[in-house]
């Protein structure tokens, strides 16, 4: 059930507790909590995310369900990609001619492409890869990302090293 409380905010039912966000997609504290609790451990139980923000179990799980459905988050298995076999990352910056967005569709679609950001600035596309080795990055270039129509110049920024990567930003 939803409606609108005088603070102007939207409380959507969830059972034992209330989802509270604003319109302008805020989150009320405990779902904040919620979402740090994920962020540190993705795998922690019900049981203890709803000691530590204290709620039911039973409320826990049905918020961590509506944030799951609201596509605020998303429980994935995070892997070591060297591990896995895959020994390059870059992050390749991209120039269009024309349109934009329909570049961007075509390199989302690409097996190697992990990120894909439409941005401002020197490049209008950013595209994450991930590849096997270099070859395969040379491949993934020329061959997949160079032929897409609209695709005027890239410029490959090979990782050495991630020196930092955190899911931990928190909720702010």
């Amino acid at each position: 059930m939803a409606g609108r409380d005088q603070a102007s905010r939207i409380r959507l039912d969830s059972g034992d507790g209330y989802l509270e966000c604003d319109p302008g997609g805020s989150l009320d504290p405990v779902s904040k909590r919620i979402i740090e609790q994920l962020q540190q451990d993705g795998r922690r139980s019900y049981a203890g995310i709803a000691r530590a923000v204290g709620l039911s179990e039973a409320a826990t799980r049905q918020r961590v369900q509506r944030l799951i459905d609201d596509r605020v988050v998303r429980i994935v298995a995070v892997t070591d990609p060297h591990a896995i076999g895959f020994h390059r990352m870059a992050l390749l910056g991209v120039k269009v001619d024309g349109e934009i967005r329909p570049v961007a569709e075509k390199l989302s679609a690409l097996e190697e492409a992990e990120y894909v950001v439409i941005c401002g600035g020197q490049f209008d596309i950013l595209v994450e890869l991930l590849c096997e080795d270099d070859e395969h990055l040379l491949r993934t270039v020329d061959d997949s990302v160079r032929t897409i129509p609209g695709v005027a110049s890239t410029e490959a920024f090979v990782y050495l090293r991630v020196a930092k990567e955190s899911y931990e930003w928190g909720t702010r």
